[in-house]
């Protein structure tokens, strides 16, 4: 027992259970970063610094990002082609998602795509929102694209930090105030459109 947990301690072992990780190819990564769309409370970020610890600064990006992107696009759509479509009649009773309506209505591009690129704002309120609005489409899913693709790469540069910071804990001060930053921002975006 003390030796598993020793070696839990030490740097060759979270080197192997990465490199492990990693052998599983590109599926493990793109299904965990997925998952997160239906499921919200999975922590992306971390999703996405295991992916890039596994993957490296490119692959771990684009993993992520096809992951949260092909999730994005499914939870969107569902809510617009089957739940407005079939079911809208009954839904529309709901005083909530008459609320999240309502809520939709405040927002154009620019302020769709700033939702988008903060990591802390509910992606999945927004994607039930928009989806259930008549707000355009193409429009919604291309500005989720490009936000949560800068999003990611955001989380990806921290997660890069936090590889290199086993090598050089400066980095580990720059991943922390990168987290923080992005934390601040999107908490003042939030209370500022009522998402709290």
């Amino acid at each position: 027992m003390n030796f598993c947990l020793r070696q839990l301690g030490t740097l060759e072992f979270w080197e192997t259970l990465l490199d492990s990780f990693g052998n599983l190819g590109p599926i493990a990564p793109i299904m965990l970063a997925m998952v997160e769309s239906f499921f919200p409370p999975l922590p992306l970020i971390a999703i996405v610094a295991l992916n890039v610890a596994a993957h490296g600064g490119i692959l771990g990006f684009l993993y992520s990002w096809a992951g949260v992107a092909l999730g994005g696009c499914i939870m969107f759509l569902f809510w617009r082609r089957v739940v407005k479509c079939f079911f809208w009649k009954f839904a529309s009773r709901s005083p909530k998602l008459e609320k999240a309506q309502q809520w939709v209505n405040r927002f154009d591009t620019s302020s769709l795509f700033m939702l988008a690129l903060l990591p802390f704002a509910p992606s999945s309120f927004m994607h039930l929102a928009f989806g259930i609005s008549d707000f355009d489409e193409k429009r919604y899913l291309i500005t989720m694209l490009l936000g949560k693709g800068v999003m990611i790469a955001m989380m990806a540069v921290f997660g890069q930090s936090l590889v290199s910071s086993m090598k050089n804990p400066l980095y580990l001060v720059l991943a922390v105030l990168l987290w923080g930053g992005m934390y601040w921002v999107s908490k003042q975006f939030c209370k500022k459109h009522n998402l709290e």
